[in-house]
């Protein structure tokens, strides 16, 4: 149900629905559109919106993609930050906090890695895709 509220959200031109036009687009309950909504903003995937009639409206936008995989960089450095609590509570001279340590290096490389390719691509995520007109000469 989720997957299929973020592709309705994907696949508007406006990119943003009530949650009465998802339930009526997707022939589910309310109840669903809620708790898929409420998954979906705690991913960063979307947000929410007020708009002129005071309704909310469930948004997707190009910025959207480079906030969640931020968000998501974020959550995986916080995984190294418990590892290196492991390793002060196991002692820095045991096995295991060794692996611990090798583990917390590990995934901070990757978050890093992953923020740093974000930073660098965002600009994608606002550019116009070319068109078959516009790369004949």
């Amino acid at each position: 149900m989720t997957a299929r509220v973020l592709a309705s959200l994907y696949a508007t031109d406006t990119g943003s629905l009530t949650a009465s036009e998802l339930a009526g687009r997707l022939r589910i309950s309310p109840a669903s559109v809620s708790k898929a909504v409420t998954f979906l903003e705690s991913q960063g995937l979307i947000r929410r919106e007020r708009d002129e009639r005071r309704r909310e409206r469930y948004v997707v936008d190009d910025d959207v993609m480079y906030q969640s995989t931020m968000a998501s960089a974020r959550a995986t450095a916080r995984l190294g930050e418990v590892a290196r609590q492991g390793v002060g509570i196991l002692g820095p001279h045991t096995p295991a906090a060794a692996r611990l340590e090798n583990i917390a290096r590990f995934i901070d490389f990757v978050s890093e890695s992953i923020a740093g390719a974000a930073d660098q691509a965002r600009e994608i995520l606002h550019t116009k895709p070319e068109t078959p007109s516009d790369s004949t000469p």
